[in-house]
C-alpha cells in the first residue's frame, strides 16, 4: 500500500520483499483465518438449527484437508491478483526479492547499493513463544502453522487469551476438537471485562474449556503430545493435549535491518521507537 501510494505521487519507488509477496494479511492472517472461521460456523449453524421446532439440519467434517486446500486455492487467487499482477501496472515500482540491510543513503539488497531519500520500514512481526520452560522442546503450533493443519488432532491446548487465540480456539471446537484454553489473566484482556467474561460463557456452551488466572510453570512432551503444569488456585496442576498452540503475542522482524548502525532506536521489547508521524529517531527513515 505504501509503495503504490508514493508511486501515485510520482515517487520512483524499489519494493524489497523477503518471502511470500503479500504481507500478514492475505497469506496468513485475514483471509485464511476468515475462510476457516466461516467454515466452522457453517457446522456450528447447521447443528444449532435444531432448536428451532419443525427444522432439522445435519453437517458433518468429511475432509478437513480439503477445506483447508480450498482456502489455500483462495490465498493463492488473492496474492496473485492484488500483488503479483497488480505491481507490474505501476511503472515507478520496482520489486525486488531478497534480505535488506540499511546502509549510508539507501539500501544493500544481495549485495546490490539502491539509494533512497526516503525509507519505509515495513517488515512486519512473526509470533512469539512465553518463556516456559521447556517450551524449546515441543513442537508446538502458531497462529500461522495452525491454519495449515490438514489433521485435526483429537484435542489441543491453546495457550494466550487474546482474539487469535480466541478465534482459533473455537474454529477447531467447532470442527470437533476437545479444545482447553488457557491465559494468565482473562479472555480479551484488551476488550471490557463484561466481554471477556459473556465470550468464556459461549465458550463453555460449545466445549471449550477456559482456564484463565493461571501462571505458566513447565512444558514438556509427551507420549501422547504435550502437557502444561500451571500454578492455578493455589496449587500446581498439569494439563495434557495431543497438541498445542501458542497465541501470546508477535515479535518485530527487525534482524539483519542494521538499525543500530544507522542510529535508530528500538525498544526493550524489539519494536523501532517512531514519534505520533512514525518517524523513526534516523531522518528520513520511518
Amino acid at each position: 500500500s505504501a509503495a503504490i501510494t508514493a508511486a501515485d505521487q510520482g515517487a520512483q519507488v524499489a519494493l524489497i520483499g523477503s518471502g511470500t509477496i503479500g504481507g500478514t494479511c492475505v497469506n496468513i492472517g485475514c483471509v485464511p483465518s476468515k475462510t476457516l472461521i466461516r467454515a466452522a460456523e457453517t457446522l456450528h449453524n447447521a447443528r444449532a438449527a435444531a432448536r428451532f421446532a419443525g427444522i432439522t439440519a445435519k453437517a458433518e467434517l468429511t475432509d478437513w484437508r480439503g477445506t483447508v486446500r480450498q482456502k489455500d486455492a483462495l490465498v493463492s487467487e488473492l496474492r496473485q491478483a492484488k500483488y503479483v499482477d497488480l505491481l507490474p501496472a505501476y511503472n515507478g515500482i520496482s520489486y525486488r526479492e531478497g534480505p535488506a540491510r540499511l546502509t549510508d543513503g539507501g539500501v544493500e539488497v544481495n549485495g546490490t547499493y539502491i539509494p533512497a531519500g526516503k525509507i519505509i520500514i515495513v517488515t512486519g512481526a512473526r509470533p512469539a513463544a512465553p518463556a516456559i520452560p521447556g517450551i524449546e522442546t515441543v513442537p508446538y503450533l502458531t497462529s500461522s502453522t495452525a491454519l495449515n493443519l490438514e489433521e485435526m488432532p483429537q484435542s489441543l491446548l491453546v495457550i494466550g487469551g487474546g482474539y487469535i487465540g480466541a478465534e482459533l480456539a473455537q474454529i477447531f471446537a467447532r470442527a470437533g476438537v476437545k479444545v482447553t484454553l488457557v491465559c494468565r489473566s482473562r479472555l480479551l484482556p484488551e476488550a471490557e471485562p463484561e466481554i471477556g467474561a459473556a465470550l468464556a460463557g459461549y465458550f463453555e456452551d460449545e466445549g471449550v474449556t477456559v482456564v484463565s488466572g493461571i501462571g505458566y510453570r513447565a512444558m514438556r512432551k509427551t507420549e501422547n503430545g504435550v502437557s502444561l503444569t500451571v500454578a492455578y488456585g493455589g496449587q500446581e496442576t498439569t494439563i495434557g493435549a495431543n497438541q498445542v498452540l501458542i497465541t501470546t503475542g508477535r515479535t518485530p522482524n527487525i534482524e539483519g535491518l542494521g538499525l543500530t548502525e544507522r542510529g535508530i532506536a528500538v525498544s526493550p521489547k524489539g519494536g523501532i521507537v517512531v514519534d505520533d508521524r512514525m518517524r523513526t529517531t534516523e531522518a528520513g527513515i520511518y
